[in-house]
């Protein structure tokens, strides 16, 4: 498996992935990512971040398995307090159904606590779907510890969680930089 920046060729692939993971968190019955109040946008904002060189993809023999963002911090969420400028912020991490069972989603908070240690940060920090508590507990076990929880008015985002940059929980990684 090879990780590389995604550029604008992989748009297409990028969407199919976030399509499917719509259909999946559909039919799983959660609402993550289908309320067409804050769906256009978020797609806006994660073109934005494919074409400044933020989004990263995961392939295997030409198909693309797996997406990460390394977004700038959102102020919706984070303080000043929080000190930002210390972490590395996830964004985007969708995994292909076809990866299912090879903790692809694990690697990837492994791979993103090392580009945070490369640039001398401290943590590895997100936000989640305040009502996707499925995917809360999966934060969890990947070592995240909740923060807070945050809920302003026009978002539905706001789980906020971080782990040290340092934790590495899949050391027999096979993805390898492009």
């Amino acid at each position: 498996m090879m990780i590389r920046p995604a550029g604008e060729e992989d748009v297409a692939a990028l969407m199919d992935l976030r399509v499917e993971a719509e259909q999946w968190l559909s039919e799983a019955g959660i609402d993550q990512w289908r309320n067409p109040q804050t769906r256009a946008p978020a797609l806006a904002k994660w073109q934005a971040d494919i074409a400044a060189g933020r989004t990263w993809l995961v392939e295997e023999e030409g198909r693309v398995l797996a997406t990460i963002t390394l977004a700038p911090p959102d102020m919706d969420f984070w303080q000043p307090e929080d000190r930002p400028e210390d972490a590395v912020y996830v964004a985007k991490l969708i995994t292909a159904r076809a990866a299912m069972g090879r903790r692809l989603g694990g690697q990837l908070l492994d791979w993103a606590g090392h580009q945070a240690q490369q640039e001398r940060k401290s943590w590895v920090r997100l936000d989640c779907w305040r009502s996707n508590t499925a995917l809360q507990s999966f934060y969890v076990r990947e070592g995240f510890e909740h923060v807070r929880t945050e809920a302003p008015a026009h978002r539905l985002s706001g789980w906020l969680g971080q782990r040290p940059a340092s934790v590495v929980l899949h050391p027999d990684s096979r993805l390898l930089t492009g």
